[in-house]
């Protein structure tokens, strides 16, 4: 992969994944994204042999599944979903949570995973999307603006959610399905919120990024901001993450017939339903 695709900075991605563990306050956000893939696969009335699992809290007993060989590829032995260690036709679930919208070559990474997954095999996977901190964007936007004339990134760019369902089609998934879901969360300050996305290891990864810290002046008028437009009734600030779970099949015999380009996709009640 060429320096051009590259968007974030692995090492840092991985560096940030590993002082994650054990972080309570980092599991609300990968508790929400397991569940919602529990809850995906539990309407896939099947059984799933050999099961391949990255990100955290994909335990088998977590998502619910139980397979004769469960691989759980997770931050503790470095796992990198840009480099996937599966052969061809190996497995035949694929589970991913919260862990895509940190990969360089997007495109790449999902073509990998539908070669790893045999005849009729499925993936599930739950990625930040573009909504995803746009209080925090905007403050910071705004501020930044206010105090230097000028911004640059704070925030890393997430996916648009049907920019994410082509993916899954120009991967070669058969009956692609991308569906989003919407976690609010509330504080009483955002300096709480930043501190437990860094303890999420979600903060900015981007290869361009500002490497210093933000300036005091830059930083209180992004508060000021933030309560001003961002809080409730009850003075606490909300804070939005977009969660795009995807779901495709490896092509297989018997696979109802996609519709042409550009009609539409296959609805995620009648796809879970085969």
């Amino acid at each position: 992969m060429g320096d051009g695709y590259r968007i974030f900075d692995r090492v840092l991605v991985r560096r940030r994944g590993r002082k994650r563990a054990g972080e309570e306050a980092a599991l609300y956000l990968f508790r929400e994204g397991a569940n919602g893939i529990k809850e995906r696969l539990l309407d896939i009335n099947r059984q799933f042999p050999r099961v391949f699992a990255m990100g955290p809290l994909m335990a088998a007993d977590v998502v619910g599944v139980k397979p004769d060989t469960f691989i759980a590829g997770d931050d503790a032995v470095l796992l990198d979903e840009e480099q996937l260690p599966l052969k061809d036709k190996s497995c035949d679930l694929i589970l991913s949570n919260l862990m895509l919208h940190w990969v360089n070559d997007l495109p790449g990474a999902l073509v990998q995973v539908r070669r790893a997954l045999k005849e009729d095999g499925v993936f599930l996977g739950a990625m930040l999307g573009g909504e995803t901190l746009y209080e925090l964007r905007q403050s910071l936007l705004f501020a930044e603006a206010e105090t230097t004339g000028g911004a640059s990134p704070r925030i890393s760019p997430f996916a648009d959610v049907r920019d994410a369902g082509d993916l899954l089609a120009r991967a070669g998934f058969a009956m692609p399905v991308a569906d989003v879901e919407k976690l609010t969360v509330s504080y009483d300050h955002p300096l709480k919120l930043m501190r437990d996305l860094r303890a999420m290891g979600e903060t900015n990864a981007l290869l361009g990024r500002r490497k210093t810290f933000s300036r005091k002046d830059m930083l209180k008028v992004a508060i000021e901001y933030y309560f001003k437009h961002f809080s409730n009734e009850e003075g606490r600030v909300l804070g939005t993450f977009q969660i795009i779970y995807l779901t495709g099949w490896a092509p297989g015999p018997g696979q109802p017939k996609p519709l042409r380009p550009g009609s539409g996709k296959v609805r995620l009640k009648d796809a879970l339903k085969r």
